[in-house]
């Protein structure tokens, strides 16, 4: 009985959703499945908050044609889709746009648009080299709120290239993987909440938080080991 509704339940959806009419919204991540949201509502209301839309999210379309979705259902594995309120779709390059900002060009801002899950180009020499300060790199490391059985991963910045916040906050979805979901906010050990970028300094450790509050736990106690051969791989 129980295979039976396993065989039954549908798979998770990695989608990724737009601001409505936002040039510059890098999008979002969300994995959309039955035991986090029940109701396309609940989706709905997931979103507003995720991706901090100035009013309600009540409609989603399709970024090329328009077309809206109505139910959890219609979702598609691997779709980006337009989140709205009652206003108007409103027809943007969304697609393009965030594949021209992977391959690193310019948006019209004249700021270095980041790479896909990083935020510049400086960040594949980083990894590839070790070195922390080739090309302005330097590292933190996140914990995952109220997880103390993941050891924290690290995460790669440069100080060359302007941060964009929201696209940090999608980076950090996509690598967290939270059972809470999107990631909206980080926090230092002692929880207090990193409003910018230019907070983050190199070699301290960061939580990364949903939608619940900050758990304090003993994360770098349990999960980094007391020798600090960790540390020092990645911060010296």
């Amino acid at each position: 009985m129980s295979s039976r509704g396993l065989a039954l339940a549908p798979p998770a959806k990695n989608v990724v959703v737009y601001r409505n009419g936002d040039p510059f919204f890098p999008g979002r991540k969300f994995v959309v499945n039955q035991r986090r949201f029940l109701t396309f509502e609940a989706f709905l209301n997931e979103v507003t908050k995720s991706i901090r839309a100035p009013l309600a999210v009540r409609n989603l379309y399709t970024p090329r044609h328009g077309h809206r979705v109505t139910e959890l259902g219609d979702l598609q594995d691997g779709c980006q889709y337009v989140a709205a309120g009652f206003e108007k779709f409103k027809r943007l390059n969304y697609s393009n746009r965030r594949r021209k900002e992977v391959c690193g060009t310019r948006n019209s801002r004249g700021l270095q648009a980041p790479l896909a899950g990083f935020f510049s180009p400086a960040f594949h020499s980083c990894r590839n080299t070790g070195s922390l300060h080739a090309l302005g790199c330097f590292y933190c490391s996140i914990f995952r709120n109220g997880d103390l059985l993941s050891p924290p991963f690290p995460l790669p910045l440069s100080k060359s290239t302007p941060l964009q916040w929201d696209t940090l906050l999608a980076t950090l979805t996509e690598k967290a993987n939270l059972r809470s979901g999107a990631v909206n906010k980080l926090c230092r050990l002692d929880g207090t909440q990193v409003s910018g970028g230019e907070e983050l300094v190199n070699g301290d450790y960061y939580v990364a938080v949903g939608n619940e509050e900050y758990k304090k736990l003993p994360y770098f106690e349990l999960l980094v080991p007391r020798d600090s051969a960790y540390k020092t791989l990645w911060y010296v």
